[in-house]
Order: C-alpha cells, then structure tokens, then sequence
C-alpha cells in the first residue's frame, strides 16, 4: 500500500505545468499541419528565403510568410537577414528529429 502512495505523489511531482504543456501541443499543432511539415522539411535540408520555399513547394508567398511566422513564434524556424533577403532555416534540432523519425515511419513498409 505504501508503494502505491509514494507513485501517487511521484506522479504529482513530475506533473506538466501549463506552460509545458501548451508549448507541446502547439509543437504537435505544427507538426499536424501538411504544409508546415513540408516547409520544415524543406529547412532541414537548406537554408530558404519565402520565394525559395514558395517555388520549391508550389504555394503562395503569403502563405508562406503565414506559415513561417507560426513556426517562428514556437522557435521551430529562425531567420537571417542578407541585404534585402530573409533566409529561414530549422530551429530545434529535437522537433526535426521527431519529424524526420515520424517520416521514416510512415515510410516503413
């Protein structure tokens, strides 16, 4: 009996607060999304500007800009600036791992 007490409050301590827990299911959130998939996709791969990404992936520039400003809210992208272009690339090695485990999965035959 007194095991199943101690599991009991290691489990409360061990709690998510709040904050935790809307960074996570916004992350989810980002990864629910077909086109943010393959706009992070595409960032691992290479460094993008918004008319790079936008060719690369057949979409409008302003969805792009939508997109990219989510991922970038959740720090999932980060940007430089070269002159009068902004480049994007990933910002969070462990949500890429995720993505790219998540994608050798669903190509497992």
């Amino acid at each position: 009996m007194m095991e199943e007490n101690e599991d009991m409050n290691h489990d409360t301590e061990n709690d998510l607060d709040e904050e935790t827990l809307f960074v996570v299911s916004q992350t989810f959130k980002a990864l629910g999304d077909p086109t943010r998939i393959r706009i992070l996709h595409l960032l691992y791969q290479q460094e993008c500007s918004v008319n790079k990404i936008a060719e690369a992936l057949n979409l409008s520039q302003s969805s792009v800009s939508h997109q990219l400003r989510f991922l970038k809210n959740l720090r999932l992208v980060k940007n430089r600036r070269a002159g009068t272009t902004i480049y994007y690339s990933h910002d969070d090695e462990h949500v890429i791992q995720i993505l790219e485990q998540t994608i050798a999965h669903a190509l497992h035959t």
